[in-house]
């Protein structure tokens, strides 16, 4: 309970620009679980039905391993925003875990910029991926389904993301501290510590 009241308060502490784009995120974030948890379940009852089939009856179901590979599509694109909003996509942060403060921030709010606009370019490039598709007509082999509606996963994953990066901006801009993501704030272990005088105090206490 003191939980849950004290994140309310915060949340109401929020600029109205904030309470704003929480909400559009929790929209978005209802979005993507929905659509990559819908797609894990039915393709566990696909392989499951089709295992149960070919034993029992001697014959599986028809394009399951075709309809498999669809949902795994589906799940790796959305599932980019589902990874950006939570801070746990890869990251090379060798430089990065070097700076604190203000240069840290600095160059985080740098590196979602150009990671946004990266996004926002492979969107644009899948669309006409996926227009290129439809244009010639491609169907799946088994059950002759039109593949462009598969793959509108693409674009639809990586403005997702893209949309993530700059969320994490806005809040870097409007907010102290560092945010990883809209929702994701680093904490104080994550920041290194103003260095060697430090350390070396500690260890001197230690003996």
């Amino acid at each position: 309970m003191n939980q849950l009241s004290s994140s309310r308060s915060s949340d109401q502490r929020l600029s109205p620009l904030l309470r704003a784009l929480l909400l559009f995120d929790r929209a978005l974030g209802l979005i993507e679980r929905t659509i990559v948890a819908g797609s894990i379940l039915l393709m566990a009852f696909l392989v499951s039905a089709h295992v149960v089939g070919n034993i029992v009856f001697g014959q599986g179901i028809t394009g399951t391993y075709e309809i498999t590979e669809m949902l795994i599509v589906i799940i790796t694109f959305v599932g980019v925003g589902y990874a950006a909003r939570h801070a746990r996509h890869i990251s090379m942060s060798a430089f990065y875990e070097q700076l604190s403060g203000q240069r840290r921030k600095a160059l985080l709010v740098l590196i979602c910029l150009g990671t946004a606009v990266l996004m926002f370019y492979f969107s644009y490039k899948s669309i006409e991926y996926v227009a290129t598709i439809h244009d010639r007509g491609r169907t799946s082999a088994s059950l002759q389904m039109p593949l462009w509606i598969i793959y509108l996963a693409l674009p639809a994953g990586f403005a997702l993301a893209g949309i993530q990066y700059v969320l994490t901006i806005i809040r870097n801009l409007t907010s102290p501290g560092i945010w990883r993501s809209l929702t994701e704030q680093e904490d104080y272990s994550d920041v290194p510590v103003a260095g060697s005088a430090a350390e070396g105090a500690s260890t001197t206490r230690d003996r």
